[in-house]
């Protein structure tokens, strides 16, 4: 086994074998359709956080993509708190979703909530979002394990890394090792942010799993102004990409507006980032990598 930051977290760990760190298995590159998440690029992926109608949706992706986003997230299904907030439009948002791939080139990543509507939104979607609710849905976790695309698997809002990568290995037990693990902010006292980013997670994991490593700052602060400043700590501690909200007037959003940034924000947020990722890109080159394209080599 790699020697590790701490010696304890060797039996912590490595009993997830086919998520954790080896020595024949230092680093996977999940690929996605042109693009490789875990390799030496920094990949971001931009949107809102519903679809709420073509127009909407056009004018972000366009944005994003101009201002150097390769992927474009938005809910077609939403998992809300309250049964009276907006819960996304379903088959449409994912209709949209794809026109706008279509208009713009930018992969496309969504939610999947629920085990019944994977083979539906796998026919849509280049990567399969878990949502921090539904990070322990087993049955969910078993079912994305056979859906022939990339998962990305948020940590839980009171998860450890433990159980977030016992998640991990569950769908790659299940047959699909192309994971990419996101740290969205955990629950704790405080309140001051919607969470607290566990920003310690990202150096963590990438000593104990081969897997790539995002981070989402919107979820982690809550607070608008906070994203860029969390999306530089991301880019310094060595993750491999960010999921950002983003919406052309989030005043009006339908979810998430206080988080989102508006187009010129998120242009702004972008060229911010680059002084911190050019520091990282020479340790990022030297790292060892085992390329997953559908599948590790």
């Amino acid at each position: 086994m790699t020697t590790l930051m701490n010696p304890r977290w060797n039996g912590q760990f490595s009993c997830f074998d086919l998520v954790a760190k080896t020595d024949d298995c230092t680093r996977s590159i999940i690929r996605v359709a042109d693009l490789e998440i875990g390799g030496n690029d920094f990949v971001v992926m931009a949107g809102p956080c519903a679809v709420e109608s073509e127009s909407q949706l056009m004018q972000t992706a366009e944005a994003v993509a101009e201002a150097g986003a390769r992927v474009l997230r938005g809910g077609a299904y939403k998992p809300r708190s309250s049964p009276y907030a907006f819960q996304g439009l379903g088959v449409e948002g994912l209709r949209l979703l794809r026109k706008a791939r279509e208009a713009t080139g930018l992969a496309i990543i969504t939610e999947v909530m629920s085990e019944e509507d994977v083979g539906l939104i796998a026919e849509y979607a280049d990567i399969m979002q878990v949502g921090t609710r539904s990070m322990e849905n087993y049955a969910l976790l078993e079912a994305l394990g056979k859906c022939g695309r990339p998962v990305l698997l948020k940590r839980g809002m009171t998860a450890t890394l433990e159980e977030l990568l016992r998640s991990a290995q569950i769908i790659a037990m299940s047959g699909n090792p192309d994971i990419i693990l996101c740290e969205r902010g955990i629950r704790t006292f405080e309140t001051a942010t919607r969470n607290t980013l566990d920003i310690a997670a990202v150096p963590v994991l990438k000593a104990v799993s081969h897997l790539p490593v995002i981070v989402d700052p919107s979820h982690a602060a809550g607070v608008r102004s906070l994203v860029p400043i969390l999306s530089r700590a991301a880019a310094v501690v060595g993750a491999d990409g960010l999921l950002v909200e983003v919406h052309p007037c989030p005043e009006k959003a339908l979810s998430d507006g206080n988080q989102s940034l508006t187009f010129a924000e998120f242009r702004r947020m972008m060229g911010d980032l680059q002084p911190y990722l050019d520091l990282q890109q020479p340790l990022r080159q030297l790292r060892p990598q085992l390329v997953a394209a559908g599948g590790a080599d």
